[in-house]
């Protein structure tokens, strides 16, 4: 169920009534807006001149040679250029100030879709290409005459009307003999004596001028600002982003997040396999040659080199033991599954051998999944190791924050920091820590941010969106 919220009445019971000055204020924001807008109009005009005049030709000498081998390049030579037109026109838009129109899908293939035909028939099999190329090549060029000349029309006469008592005096004319002009104020005059009697044509011109230049003045930002808006509305149905762009895009993501988690998972799993054939597998089986020798010398009655073997396979034992949970700590701790999140962080800073100072946000734990959870805890783990192994640090910062857009709402990505004080230079390296910790960040379609200068300090951030683990 949603709540829903209702305005007060004002306190008269009337109408509500809008504030003060408010319509001088919207008329003003108006005005502000006409010069661009003015600029728009007429550049737009010139632009819509020349697409026709190129993207006519080349398409449809592209379509009358389909039957050659060139009209296929040479229609989607046509597409590129229509979808340069489009951008172009997107990008004066922003003069007019109306919202950004945002860019459109123009790959829909995704990544690794290659291949020579495929890359050709591209635009071809993208409706963003033709519909760009209709509206440079028809819609654009007749939207852009009509508001040419009604632009043209409201800059002249308004302006033009206002300045006439001073530039009118430069124009020949056709002077009687009683002084008056005998131009068309003379007869407007005559058509009205009423209300021009006895006026010269020059004081009815001028009058008749002047009033329309203010008509045509105050209601410039109203027909230009429209004009203006008919282009924008026409530039986002045929040339922006439509929702089925966004759907597109969000599905590549998915399958891009999705390969990159199934790498990380691989290439961890991997590194797992080395470690342990490496580590505690060797361990072993020192540690069963060891009981083994320890056996035959206590038969033989050899006490004090029985304990010495005794000594060294519980040192075996011991050591193995420690790899074997330093390894299982990086695939499911079980503080994590039992306490939670900032429990299990903090586990992770107080065992390591740095000063780590801690600041987490209590609500993660209520809010951060169990996927997202488990690669935090790896990140940070591993992060501390690699600042205490390999960065010569004595302290660090672990600080993990939900981001949300306002306060009190709800919140949209996890961004968790470990900064040191070592002496920096950490670059991310192909089949290296930072590396596999980039993929696994990806998996999550998060972002793995890393600033290293030499010198120090280190600072790497994971900032993952919540609940947009790859599935």
């Amino acid at each position: 169920m949603t709540a829903t919220t209702t305005a007060s009445p004002p306190a008269d019971g009337g109408a509500p009534r809008a504030a003060p000055g408010g319509a001088w204020r919207s008329y003003g924001r108006a005005w502000k807006r006409t010069p661009g807008s003015a600029v728009y109009l007429l550049a737009v005009f010139v632009l819509a001149m020349v697409s026709i005049s190129l993207l006519a030709p080349l398409f449809w000498t592209g379509v009358g040679l389909l039957v050659l081998v060139i009209g296929l390049p040479l229609i989607v030579l046509s597409l590129y250029v229509a979808r340069g037109f489009g951008v172009a026109d997107r990008f004066m838009l922003r003069l007019t100030g109306l919202p950004t129109i945002p860019e459109p899908e123009w790959n829909r293939d995704g990544p690794g879709a290659g291949g020579f035909w495929t890359t050709l028939t591209r635009p071809i099999r993208n409706a963003h290409y033709w519909l760009s190329l209709l509206h440079g090549m028809i819609v654009n060029p007749i939207v852009s005459t009509v508001s040419f000349a009604l632009t043209v029309a409201w800059l002249s006469i308004g302006l033009g009307g206002l300045t006439y008592w001073f530039w009118g005096l430069f124009l020949p004319r056709n002077w009687q003999d009683d002084g008056s002009g005998g131009e068309w104020g003379h007869y407007v005059a005559d058509a009205v004596p009423w209300l021009f009697g006895g006026w010269s044509s020059w004081s009815v011109e001028v009058v008749l001028y002047l009033l329309a230049g203010i008509l045509f003045t105050v209601t410039m930002p109203w027909v230009l600002g429209g004009l203006a808006r008919i282009h924008h509305a026409i530039a986002a149905g045929m040339l922006g982003r439509w929702q089925s762009d966004d759907l597109a895009a969000e599905v590549r993501a998915e399958a891009a997040a999705r390969g990159a988690a199934v790498h990380a998972e691989d290439v961890a799993l991997r590194r797992l396999e080395r470690d342990i054939h490496d580590g505690p597998q060797q361990r072993l089986v020192r540690l069963q040659m060891d009981l083994a020798a320890l056996e035959r010398r206590a038969d033989a009655g050899e006490n004090e080199d029985a304990a010495a073997l005794a000594r060294d396979a519980r040192l075996h034992a011991k050591a193995a033991l420690d790899e074997l949970r330093a390894l299982s700590s990086g695939v499911a701790p079980p503080l994590l599954q039992d306490r939670g999140l900032a429990a299990a962080l903090g586990a992770v800073a107080a065992g390591s051998s740095l000063r780590v100072h801690i600041d987490i946000d209590p609500e993660v734990d209520t809010v951060v999944s169990q996927e997202v959870a488990r690669t935090v805890y790896f990140i940070v783990a591993e992060l501390l190791t690699n600042a205490a192994k390999h960065s010569e640090a004595s302290a660090a910062t672990l600080k993990a924050a939900l981001r949300r857009h306002a306060p009190g709402a709800v919140a949209t990505h996890l961004d968790v920091w470990v900064v040191d004080n070592g002496q920096g230079g950490a670059v991310v390296a192909s089949g290296h820590g930072l590396d596999g910790l980039e993929q696994r960040v990806a998996g999550l379609r998060g972002e793995l941010t890393i600033s290293s200068p030499p010198g120090g300090p280190t600072a790497v951030g994971a900032h993952i969106p919540l609940g947009g683990a790859a599935r």
